[in-house]
C-alpha cells in the first residue's frame, strides 16, 4: 500500500475510533461518580411515571440507561467493594454490609486509585466506600464526609426523633417529614460540597475522578416536606405482589431486621398496612430529594464548562425490596434486590439509548478504563459494557452473578435462580422464576416435575460462576 493510502487509512480509523467515544480530544475525560445508596430502578426514566426524578430524567435523555443491570451483593458495604474493585463476591469475600474492601481484598486496585495513579485527581464525598477510611490511598484528599449527626445516614432534626434515638440507640422514627432547607439534611451538604469541589477542580486544570455518595434513600426516611408533598397520602397504595411467592423456600423470607430497629417498628410480624404506606411515601420522598441534589450537581457541571468532557455514572448500590412478597430492605435474592438503576453519560456517545442487555457491577471498573483509555488490571472479573453504549441492541453476556450470605443466585435472559446451601455444600433451597412470564417473582417453579432439567442445567451454570468466582489475583 502507498503511503498516502496508508496514511488516509490509518487516519480513518483514528476518527472512527473518536466517534464511537474515546477520550476526548479535549484531553482526558473527567468522572462523576455519582452513588445513591439503597436506590431500587423505581423512577421515571425506568417506567414508574409517578415518581417525580426530572434530574434523573436529564440525564438519562443524555446518556445510557441499562435496563437489566445486577448488583453482585445486595448489601451496601460488600457492593461497593465488589464494584469498586471490580472483584466478584464470594463466601468468604465482600459478605457483610461492614466489608472493608482493602480487608477482603488485600492488595486489589480500586477504581480511583487506579485513576489515581494515571494522573488523575480523586476526590470521595459522602458515601463511597462503606467505610471512609478504606482504602485511603486512593484518594488524593482525605475522604469528606458531614460531621456530627448528619455523618451516620440518620440525621434526625425533629426534636421527637431526636428525644426516641436517644432511648434506641440512635434509631427513631423510621421517617421524617419537616420544613426545612435541603441542606438540613446531609444529602444537601453532601451536593454543596461536591459542587465546591468542581469549581475547584477546574482551576486546577487536572482531569478528575470526583465521587459523590448519596445516602438517601437510605433509612430512615428523611427528606424536607416539599419532597413528601409530591407524594399525597391517598396516591399510595400497598404493592401487588404484597403476599409471599408460592412455594418460596423459608431461606428466602428473611425478618428484615435492618426495619425493625427503628422505633415503632413491630419486634416481629408484618408491619400494619398504615405503616406500610407511609414507609413507601417516604422512601419516595426521599428519592426525590437526592434527585434534586444530584440535579444541582449536573447543573454546576454544566454550568463550569466541564459538561462535554466529563463521563457521568450513576448507580445505585443494590436494590430494596418496598413490601415486595411482605419484605423490606435487601438483603436477599429476590429480583427486586439485585436489579438496581446504572446510568452513563460519556462524550463521544448518543443519548436517550437503552440497553437491555445483561450488566453486572463489576462490569463499572473495566468500562470506565476503556472510556478512559487505559490498559485493564489483571485482577477485574467484568466485562466492559462500552460496545452496548455504542450498540444497545447487542448483547454482551449471557449470565451474571449475585449472592447473599448461603444465597447464590444467576440470571440469565429468561431466568433467575438461586440455590441457598450450607458448608457442607447441602443445597436446603432453591429457587427459580421465569421472567418472561412472571416478572414479579409470584411463583418458584424450581420444584415441578418438568422443569428438573432446566434446575440441573442452571444449577451446573450456578457452580460454573461460583468457581470462577475464586479464580482472582489482586496484583498492583
Amino acid at each position: 500500500m502507498k503511503k498516502g493510502r496508508l496514511f488516509i487509512v490509518s487516519l480513518g480509523i483514528v476518527l472512527l475510533l473518536f466517534a464511537c467515544g474515546n477520550p476526548s480530544s479535549q484531553g482526558p475525560p473527567n468522572v462523576l461518580f455519582i452513588a445513591v445508596d439503597d436506590l431500587r430502578p423505581e423512577l421515571n426514566v425506568y417506567g414508574a411515571a409517578y415518581i417525580h426524578s426530572p434530574n434523573l430524567d436529564r440525564l438519562a435523555e443524555e446518556g445510557i440507561i441499562f435496563d437489566r443491570a445486577y448488583c453482585n451483593v445486595p448489601v451496601c458495604g460488600a457492593s461497593r467493594a465488589s464494584l469498586l474493585t471490580g472483584i466478584k463476591p464470594t463466601r468468604e469475600r465482600f459478605v457483610r454490609f461492614d466489608t472493608w474492601a482493602e480487608k477482603d481484598a488485600p492488595g486489589a486496585l480500586s477504581l480511583p486509585g487506579y485513576f489515581k495513579s494515571h494522573g488523575y485527581y480523586t476526590i470521595s464525598n459522602g458515601k463511597v466506600f462503606h467505610h471512609k477510611k478504606d482504602m485511603l490511598d486512593s484518594w488524593s484528599e482525605a475522604p469528606w464526609r458531614p460531621k456530627g449527626k448528619k455523618a451516620g445516614g440518620r440525621g434526625y432534626i425533629t426534636p421527637e426523633n431526636i428525644a426516641v434515638a436517644k432511648e434506641n440507640r440512635g434509631r427513631g422514627w423510621p421517617w421524617e417529614n419537616t420544613d426545612a432547607p435541603d441542606t438540613a439534611y446531609a444529602d444537601g451538604l453532601i451536593a454543596k460540597k461536591t459542587i465546591e469541589d468542581l469549581s475547584r477542580l477546574k482551576e486546577m486544570g487536572k482531569p478528575f475522578f470526583l465521587a459523590a455518595g448519596f445516602m438517601k434513600p437510605h433509612l430512615p426516611f428523611i427528606a424536607p416536606k416539599k419532597y413528601w408533598d409530591l407524594y399525597p397520602p391517598e396516591t399510595i397504595s400497598l404493592p401487588d405482589d404484597y403476599f409471599i411467592p408460592e412455594n418460596a423456600p423459608k431461606a428466602a423470607i428473611h425478618n428484615f431486621g435492618e426495619l425493625r430497629g427503628y422505633y415503632g417498628v413491630p419486634i416481629e410480624g408484618p408491619v400494619p398496612d398504615s405503616m406500610a404506606l407511609k414507609l413507601i411515601r417516604g422512601y419516595r420522598a426521599c428519592v426525590s430529594y437526592v434527585d434534586a441534589q444530584i440535579g444541582k450537581v449536573l447543573d454546576a457541571l454544566d454550568e463550569l464548562g466541564l459538561k462535554e468532557n466529563t463521563i457521568v455514572v450513576l448507580w445505585g448500590d443494590h436494590g430494596w425490596l418496598l413490601g415486595d412478597h411482605t419484605l423490606w430492605c435487601k438483603h436477599s435474592n429476590f429480583n427486586a434486590a439485585l436489579r438496581a438503576p446504572l446510568i452513563v453519560r460519556a462524550p463521544g456517545f448518543k443519548g436517550g439509548q437503552r440497553s437491555n442487555s445483561l450488566v453486572e457491577f463489576i462490569d463499572i471498573f473495566p468500562s470506565l478504563c476503556e472510556l478512559a483509555g487505559f490498559k485493564l488490571p489483571e485482577q477485574l472479573q467484568g466485562m466492559s459494557f462500552v460496545p452496548l453504549m455504542r450498540e444497545p441492541e447487542s448483547e454482551t453476556k449471557d449470565v451474571i452473578y449475585s449472592r447473599f450470605i448461603n444465597g447464590e443466585s444467576v440470571k440469565t435472559g429468561r431466568y433467575l435462580y438461586t440455590e441457598w446451601y450450607n458448608n457442607e455444600g447441602e443445597i436446603y433451597g432453591r429457587m427459580l422464576y421465569d421472567h418472561r412470564v412472571d416478572t414479579m417473582e409470584n411463583r418458584n417453579i424450581s420444584e415441578l416435575p418438568e422443569n428438573k432439567q432446566l434446575v440441573n442445567r442452571l444449577s451446573r451454570l450456578l457452580r460454573e460462576e461460583i468457581s470462577a468466582a475464586y479464580d482472582v489475583d489482586f496484583k498492583k
